[in-house]
């Protein structure tokens, strides 16, 4: 009984670590081959929206292209790490969060945005407002030309919006850039978990097989189940 009760904590205390301690990931993907050796820039933000928004932090992960960065990057707000291709961390803890960068153009790009926070996994109910990250990339250094995006109100080539409820909303300008979810990886105490789940039940199967097959005749005789 007190096996079967370890088990079935083991695997409740798995789907909450599954539900609720993975981030929100997306790939991005770029062809930049039209653009390739041209002296641009790039663009990422993450902010609030105008009223109040509730808790949430983004990361760009995983940077890689054959193109180069160039000069030395402008953070504005709450933005740390860095600079490219190492991560970069934002919150939208003020109202305006940026990170700026020069880039000559290769003919792809990758990256991953993770975004996390209790926006996303305990919605309050009481904000009033999301939070938006944007990426934008620019023909010129001085980020004022903006390139494959046919948003020509924002210069954005891509958004994704944290909603009220916790959801996500991703918005593509960019036929050039491909956008697709990222597999949830279970963190490394999930496998742990998963790990005592086996052995709790090994045991389980092993200590009463063990204790039918070794059972003490009267007549002093070992009597086998």
């Amino acid at each position: 009984m007190y096996a079967r009760s370890a088990v079935s904590g083991a695997v409740l205390c798995i789907c909450a670590s599954t539900a609720f301690a993975g981030a929100i990931e997306y790939s991005f993907s770029v062809n930049t081959s039209s653009i390739s050796g041209t002296a641009g820039s790039l663009d990422f933000n993450f902010n609030p929206g105008p009223l109040v928004s509730q808790a949430a932090s983004l990361q760009i992960l995983s940077f890689a292209s054959d193109g180069t960065l160039a000069g030395s990057p402008e953070a504005i707000g709450d933005v740390s790490g860095g600079p490219l291709p190492a991560a970069l961390t934002f919150d939208n803890g003020t109202g305006f969060n940026d990170y700026f960068e020069g880039f000559t153009f290769g003919s792809t790009m990758t990256f991953i945005v993770s975004l996390y926070g209790p926006a996303l996994t305990s919605p309050d109910g009481v904000s009033t407002s999301g939070s938006t990250y944007a990426f934008s990339m620019f023909s010129d250094a001085a980020g004022t030309i903006p390139t494959l995006t046919t948003d020509l109100t924002d210069g954005f080539a891509a958004t994704v919006n944290v909603n009220l409820d916790g959801t996500t909303t991703v918005t593509n300008f960019s036929t050039q850039t491909t956008i697709g979810p990222v597999t949830a990886t279970p963190e490394p105490n999930t496998y742990l978990l998963a790990g005592t789940i086996i052995a709790l039940m090994g045991a389980r199967r092993w200590f009463p097989r063990r204790a039918r097959c070794s059972v003490p005749a009267q007549n002093g005789a070992i009597q086998r189940a």
